[in-house]
């Protein structure tokens, strides 16, 4: 009958559907996931549900979940070599660079296929106190020492309080546990871009504290190496330095600067 046969195409569609293979291409997969789940509706649970639907409505759901676990397998992976990276400091640079850009790409996919909840995470784990591990530097550090500068030589530590209003950043230079050089200020966070802007108004030298104009710390930092021609760019623009946020987890986070350097960071609290 005519009922039977939409039955049967329905059918068939739907079995079709299920037993794609989830691709990496963020677009497509955002697509492929909203026709499941606007079909999956059709066939939620009830008393009537036949054995076929019943499987059909798990592979459904089965497929709807492949891109977070396509995304998560990949993150988890790079992280994995970045975290023994910032404990032994041995791991082969290449392969940290590669994991750190590879980890870059597959946040940005995920942030477009999940949106705002993956920078929310991100910003959530940022608070706390950061030791600088290894970072490509920037475009001029690169060509003034004609290399790419990888794990980071002195104690640099950048600390978080995203707990306040407004949000408080810091950054600093150590000698052991004696502070040569720190700057302090505010930042703001973009959920939609992942972005960290800040701004520093004081710095303190040697134990003295100085408050700084606008685009004093910008000047400053580039030329002590902590921060980028970019930032004084910026500054002169009216415009905030800042950060394109990668992940921050419990051990390790992962961001690149307004410059273009790539950065990683192991958590000390």
């Amino acid at each position: 009958s005519s009922q039977d046969h939409n039955h049967n195409h329905n059918h068939n569609h739907l079995s079709t559907i299920a037993s794609i293979k989830m691709t990496p291409t963020p677009i497509l997969s955002i697509f492929l996931i909203a026709t499941v789940c606007h079909l999956s509706h059709a066939f939620a649970p009830n008393a009537n549900m036949t054995p076929a639907q019943s499987r059909i409505r798990s592979n459904i759901q089965l497929f709807s979940s492949s891109s977070v676990v396509e995304y998560d397998t990949e993150i988890a992976s790079c992280k994995e070599i970045l975290r023994r990276a910032a404990i032994t400091k041995s791991e082969d640079p290449d392969l940290v660079l590669t994991s750190l850009e590879s980890l870059e790409k597959t946040m940005r996919q995920k942030r477009k296929a999940q949106g705002d909840s993956v920078s929310q995470q991100v910003l959530d784990n940022l608070t706390g106190e950061w030791r600088l591990i290894f970072t490509t530097g920037t475009k001029k550090t690169q060509d003034r020492y004609n290399t790419k500068i990888n794990y980071f030589p002195l104690k640099a530590l950048q600390s978080f309080d995203a707990t306040t209003e407004p949000m408080k950043i810091e950054n600093g230079i150590y000698a052991g546990d004696f502070c040569m050089l720190r700057f302090n200020g505010d930042f703001e966070f973009s959920l939609r871009k992942s972005k960290l802007e800040f701004e520093f108004d004081q710095i303190t030298i040697l134990g003295f504290t100085i408050n700084l104009k606008k685009d004093e710390a910008a000047k400053i930092g580039a030329s002590t190496g902590l921060g980028s021609d970019s930032n004084v760019k910026n500054a002169e623009k009216g415009k905030k330095a800042f950060f394109n946020w990668i992940s921050a987890d419990e051990d390790i986070a992962t961001a690149r600067g307004g410059g273009g350097g790539i950065a990683l960071w192991q958590r000390i609290q």
